[in-house]
């Protein structure tokens, strides 16, 4: 009988050679291999008796004894109608050594208030799903190759998104659908790369990750300290950058907003130096004392590319984003889009456009605003319900987005806190993670995902270790 190597009726894989024993003893060393192999596992069904035959090209009898002789010895198991399957608790020799388990495997996180996620639980999936069946029912999604710079309707409904609530006035040929904030920081630092640019200013503290996608395109970083009016622009004047990428309407960590006259002054020296400022606006819809200030980029449209993403206000699975770089730089970023391939599916940028436009979107950020705030507030009187905490000072930043920064008393470290709270399974991050330079010791804490009923556990268990001074 010649080899088999597959078998396409039933879709089972076996080696069957001919090596001059008899075929069903040949076809039960076949299936015992495929199980110590681990090719199949416990549970999984086999052909019927039937097909097997069928697609060998045998008597059912050779396949009958071959499964007879592999339940005898335990390998497979046959019940009326289930059929016949592996043994559940059969044992199999795995194709890869199992990997190695820590000497002590780390707590349990019961509080997670790292920053940086919102609460995918609240993901409107109900009208997402109806937005992606009209999409996929009126054949909106006709056009399965959109041009590089993304789908019309969508770039169409961004247009006027922005229009709105961000005073920005662009046709929808001047955006750029992107997959979030991350891929569009590293197209503009490629596009800069190329045209001479050697050199991006950052926020100190910041989020790393945008600046390794820039630095990983070519550009050395450099960073510039932020304090409570946002970035400090005096010392970014100093640098020589020929770029900078800064938060204004909300300064991850610290929670600062570029101050009028900082934003000024910005402006000025991006326009006087043609310098580019990478504006990412990443939470700006998540303001609570007072309505959001327009965008940077909407003052200028020269210098200013803006970076926007539905990350924080819908799932950032969705990777997917939207930037509007100034015009000389349009053309290579969409030439660079053409070459890389890279971009959100058609369908899902035209299900946000209908989620837009259809009112969706403003109703599901509504809720979430109020959601959130009301987590901040819940948060933020369980903190300072514990002396030891509030005798720290209050937390710093505005009130926005989806974290706050604690504070530590003196003598405190923040990493050594975090450490230790980490034991006790409550995630949070130390500021010091997010910094070039030494800072004043704080907690970075989420608060999107924490429930009011779950922040009076999460602040009692901050209080404890801060009042355990340095014990471990």
């Amino acid at each position: 009988m010649p080899v088999k190597q597959t078998n396409h009726v039933t879709g089972l894989l076996l080696d069957v050679p001919d090596d001059g024993r008899a075929l069903h003893e040949r076809l039960t060393a076949a299936i015992r291999n495929a199980i110590l192999a681990g090719r199949l596992t416990p549970g999984d069904a086999l052909p019927p008796s039937r097909a097997l035959a069928e697609e060998l090209n045998c008597s059912r009898w050779v396949v009958n004894e071959a499964y007879v002789q592999l339940v005898a010895e335990g390998h497979l198991v046959a019940r009326q109608g289930s059929g016949t399957r592996v043994a559940p608790d059969v044992s199999t020799t795995p194709a890869v050594s199992p990997v190695a388990r820590p000497a002590q495997a780390p707590a349990p996180v019961v509080v997670d208030l790292r920053p940086g996620a919102p609460d995918v639980a609240g993901f409107p999936a109900a009208v997402w799903s109806r937005a992606m069946q009209h999409v996929l029912l009126t054949g909106e999604g006709s056009d399965v190759f959109p041009p590089a710079e993304g789908a019309r309707r969508l770039r169409e409904v961004v247009s006027g998104y922005l229009a709105r609530t961000r005073g920005m006035t662009v046709s929808p040929d001047e955006v750029v659908v992107t997959c979030g904030t991350t891929h569009a920081v590293a197209l503009l630092a490629g596009v800069l790369a190329r045209r001479s640019a050697s050199r991006l200013a950052v926020e100190d503290p910041g989020w790393s990750r945008l600046g390794d996608a820039a630095a990983h395109a070519g550009l050395a970083i450099e960073p510039v300290a932020v304090d409570g009016e946002g970035l400090d622009v005096v010392r970014l004047e100093r640098t020589g950058v020929d770029a900078v990428l800064c938060s204004p309407a909300h300064q991850f960590p610290t929670g600062a907003a570029l101050s009028a006259g900082r934003r000024r002054s910005l402006l000025a020296w991006a326009a006087q130096s043609s310098t580019i400022v990478l504006e990412d606006d990443y939470d700006s819809e998540f303001r609570y004392d007072r309505k959001p200030i327009g965008a940077l980029a909407s003052l200028d449209r020269d210098n200013v590319a803006y970076l926007g993403s539905v990350s924080k206000t819908l799932h950032p699975g969705l990777r997917m984003g939207w930037m509007v770089p100034p015009a000389r730089l349009r053309d290579p970023v969409i030439d660079a889009l053409e070459r890389s391939g890279a971009g959100p599916g058609v369908f899902d940028q035209l299900a946000l456009a209908r989620l837009i436009d259809a009112g969706d979107y403003d109703k599901h950020l509504r809720r979430a605003r109020t959601l959130y705030r009301e987590r901040r507030e819940s948060v933020l009187a369980a903190l300072y319900s514990h002396a030891v905490i509030r005798d720290a000072g209050p937390v710093e930043g505005i009130a926005a987005g989806l974290h706050l920064v604690l504070s530590l008393p003196p003598g405190h470290d923040d990493r050594d806190v975090a450490a230790r709270l980490a034991r006790r399974g409550v995630a949070v991050m130390p500021l010091s993670r997010y910094a070039r330079r030494r800072l004043r010791p704080a907690l970075v804490i989420g608060y999107g995902r924490l429930s009011p009923a779950r922040a009076s556990f999460a602040a009692a268990e901050i209080a404890a270790v801060l009042e355990s001074g340095g014990a471990p």
